[in-house]
């Protein structure tokens, strides 16, 4: 585990110097060190190890540890960040600051593979501000509003940190020790109110960084404006530390039977409605945005609250559904940031839905990615994201909750009828004129894009795949084991099984087939013979939704706030008034400072003579 980090360490630092020498040189490194670290963590497969690596650190052990947790967010957070690196050699080709940008980029990987393998806080807190403070940096790549954006996410990063840092000192003032292992022994025997604090500062933290509800309003921003392959990693893996740090607080540090109770209100429980509302307001936030990579910024959001809602639940089948529901989303929504990364290169940087179209014949590959994304961002039945939403629903209705049943498939229709204004606006309809010379992105790209793609029918088909890990996973944590079969689960109350599905979706794709072969040819026509109800095409944009409701959107815009991120605002600006009031006090001017001293000196003469000892 020591050669691994230094491996990602080192050869993040050795592909900015290469890159001094030679672009071509460092793009090559940067694809094999990011390739060599997969082999590796693919080699340490259901090993389990825990040792000690530095001793020292003011008394206190560094440590490393690998178990079937770590190891299955290591190899997810590794082999997507090759294909990123793959992904960026086309795309990133001829701006400025390359070097730093690789340099970065494979900084904030091997800060997250740190984070997974961290066997004490002390580690896990360094490794955790390395990678906060990478992804500042590369949010902050393309200044402007990025630079306001990586401000917003620093800020919200510092506050989680400093919680953070405010649990794990208290650990080590009560136990003395800050190793996960020996922590996770001695807690058992601590008071609820000191778990239940334990829980809460942590639970800031790791909350901000998986963007739950209300601690969500640095993520729109930064997604949108850091450059799109490194939006893939933050949307990817990156946020997704926060559903870790949630795993290895309950079920690690805490413990299972500290963590679920029948409270009405315990913790646990509170989660998994702050899931529910995660799910349901950023879903349909996203049906009003026009710009492609904030429309899926704001489904990351509301797809983090299904995999909240899953592991805050408490059961085996709904811990398992919620981490297979990380991994999921981490392979769609990369690939979405990537179709739309395949389409900005060729396009200029657009990312306006209402100004695209047309774009299925020119981009194939890109296409494909997004239709398979959107699918699997959906649930669609052999995809990997019904079987992880299956998982998470199975459970609400097992255990009886209506009500967070019913939140999430609110979230499943909302998701459905904003992420269909994706795909078409983008990839269907007519193609602007403007965009007919378009061509493929290089294979660089179209590569990540289809291994993604696979990915995503492999796991939708296969989902034993893994099932059998996360089920590991559930057991070391105390649950009951899943009966897992490569074709999904089986259980009294029901089976999961893809092949039956798969059986039955090629029979009616065979029908409908038929039915559209014995139908009517399609006639071209104009591109400006496009209307609805009488509304005209707006002139440039060949979908007459573009416009179409803008008489609607005038009248709720008033209404469209984000009271939270409002809120958020003015507790800045209080602070920046109140700073600046007390700014003046240090006026610089002697005077003022020996009228200070007077007035303090005559408060304590004045205190002096009217105190009078019991």
């Amino acid at each position: 585990m020591e050669l691994l980090l230094i491996i990602a360490f080192g050869g993040a630092l050795l592909t900015y110097i290469l890159g001094k020498l030679s672009p071509h040189i460092r793009d090559s490194f940067a694809v094999i060190i990011s390739l060599v670290l997969v082999v590796i963590i693919a080699c340490l497969y259901s090993r389990s190890v825990e040792k000690t690596f530095y001793f020292g650190f003011f008394g206190l052990g560094l440590s490393l540890r690998l178990n079937m947790l770590s190891w299955f967010f290591a190899i997810a957070i590794s082999s997507l960040g090759a294909l990123c690196i793959i992904f960026s050699l086309s795309y990133m080709k001829g701006r400025e600051r390359t070097n730093f940008y690789y340099l970065m980029m494979l900084l904030v990987n091997a800060a997250m593979l740190g984070i997974v393998l961290a066997g004490d806080l002390v580690s896990f807190y360094i490794f955790w501000e390395i990678m906060s403070w990478g992804t500042f940096l590369l949010i902050s790549y393309n200044r402007g509003a990025a630079l306001a954006a990586g401000m917003k996410y620093i800020i919200m990063s510092i506050i989680g940190s400093i919680a953070m840092l405010i649990g794990i000192l208290s650990f080590y003032t009560r136990y003395e020790t800050l190793n996960i292992s020996e922590i996770s022994t001695l807690i058992a025997s601590a008071p609820s109110g000191y778990i239940l604090f334990i829980l809460i500062v942590f639970g800031i933290a790791f909350g901000i960084k998986n963007a739950v509800m209300p601690l969500h309003t640095w993520l729109p921003d930064s997604y949108a404006e850091a450059p799109s392959p490194f939006t893939a990693v933050l949307s990817g893996m990156l946020t997704r530390m926060g559903v870790y740090g949630f795993l290895l607080l309950m079920y690690v540090i805490v413990g299972l039977h500290n963590v679920i109770t029948p409270r009405l209100l315990s913790y646990h429980y509170i989660l998994a409605w702050l899931g529910s509302i995660t799910i349901v307001i950023p879903t349909f936030i996203a049906m009003l945005q026009n710009d492609a990579k904030k429309l899926l910024a704001w489904h990351g959001i509301g797809q983090g609250g299904y995999m909240i809602l899953g592991i805050g639940f408490g059961t085996s089948l709904g811990v398992a559904g919620g981490i297979f529901h990380t991994l999921n989303h981490a392979i769609y929504i990369s690939l979405l940031f990537m179709s739309v990364g395949a389409v900005q290169y060729r396009t200029g940087g657009e990312r306006d839905l209402n100004s695209l179209g047309g774009l299925i014949k020119k981009m194939p590959i890109a296409f494909i990615g997004g239709f398979l994304g959107i699918a699997g961002l959906m649930g669609v039945p052999l995809t990997n994201g019904f079987v992880s939403k299956w998982l998470i629903y199975k459970t609400l209705i097992l255990q009886r909750s209506p009500f967070l049943a019913f939140a999430a498939l609110i979230g499943t229709w909302g998701t459905i009828l904003s992420v269909y204004k994706f795909l078409h606006n983008m990839f269907l309809g007519q193609l602007p004129e403007k965009y007919e010379d378009v061509k493929p992105v290089p294979f660089s790209m179209q590569l990540p894009i289809i291994i993604l793609s696979a990915t995503i029918l492999l796991f939708g088909i296969l989902p034993g795949i893994p099932l059998k890990v996360i089920n590991a996973i559930g057991t070391s944590f105390g649950f009951e084991p899943l009966n897992v079969t490569i074709w999904g689960i089986a259980s009294e109350s029901g089976t999961l099984n893809t092949i039956n599905i798969f059986s039955a979706l090629l029979v009616a794709v065979i029908f409908v087939w038929m039915v559209f072969r014995l139908g009517a040819k399609s006639v071209p026509v104009s591109q400006e013979d496009s209307y609805a109800a009488g509304a005209h095409t707006p002139v440039d944009k060949y979908h007459y939704t573009a416009e179409f409701y803008n008489p609607l959107y005038r009248m709720i815009k008033p209404f469209l706030r984000d009271l939270i991120d409002e809120f958020y605002y003015w507790i800045a600006s209080s602070v920046r008034s109140f700073a600046g009031g007390v700014r003046h006090i240090y006026s610089g001017d002697i005077g003022y400072y020996v009228t200070y001293i007077i007035l303090f000196l005559a408060f304590l003469i004045f205190v002096q003579l009217k105190w009078k000892p019991w």
